[in-house]
């Protein structure tokens, strides 16, 4: 059994680590509320906060798709707490993202917006997996699985993975007609590995049932 001192420790570490994740996840919107209020996001600012809270929409998604693989890879059962508050971030990056392409590039028009999302593949790809954010967002939380169900809840979360796919999918056409395709290829490599990691144990489960 552990040592009074040791269980105080470990309890004030639970506590004080979620927190602390919360201000870390917040820091790159602090980061870019202060660039663009002092002129830092180069010469097409609206295009920066465009592709910055894309960009952190995908690291976000790769971290929270990280999180099982780590906590089962090295014995860390807190990480299971984090992930819905990682997941809720995913969300709101994602959300800031689809408001910086509605309001800097569409005036807000939801006609045009419409438009637009029939006229380019590659936006309707990104409003679907928003779509798809936007459902587990909205059933993230305890109750959403009593109502749901457990079985039935799981099913619909593993769309997360088809979010992934379709994020990738958003990221490579958006970046291909520049051809500049190293970072496409940099996520796609990350999220190949955290689901193939996640195919494995799937199939080592089966076989040994």
């Amino acid at each position: 059994m552990a040592e009074p001192s040791a269980v105080g420790r470990w309890r004030w570490r639970r506590l004080a680590t979620k927190p602390l994740i919360f201000v870390l996840l917040l820091c790159p919107l602090a980061w870019l509320i202060y660039a663009a209020a002092n002129h830092l996001l180069g010469a097409n600012p609206a295009q920066a906060l465009v592709r910055a809270s894309g960009d952190w929409t995908l690291r976000l998604l790769c971290l929270v798709l990280a999180l099982t693989p780590l906590r089962v890879s090295f014995g860390w059962p807190e990480l299971a707490r984090l992930r819905r508050m990682v997941g809720l971030f995913v969300f709101f990056y994602a959300t800031l993202h689809a408001l910086s392409y509605g309001w800097f590039d569409m005036g807000l028009e939801l006609a045009d917006m419409a438009k637009d999302i029939g006229k380019r593949p590659f936006i309707l790809v990104g409003f679907s997996s928003w779509l798809l954010l936007l459902a587990l967002a909205l059933t993230s939380w305890d109750r959403a699985v009593q109502w749901l169900g457990g079985r039935n809840w799981k099913r619909l979360h593993r769309a997360v993975y088809l979010v992934a796919g379709l994020s990738v999918l958003h990221f490579f056409w958006m970046r291909s007609a520049k051809n500049d395709l190293a970072e496409v290829a940099l996520y796609a490599l990350i999220l190949a590995v955290l689901l193939g990691w996640r195919a494995w144990r799937a199939w080592l489960s089966a076989k040994a049932a």
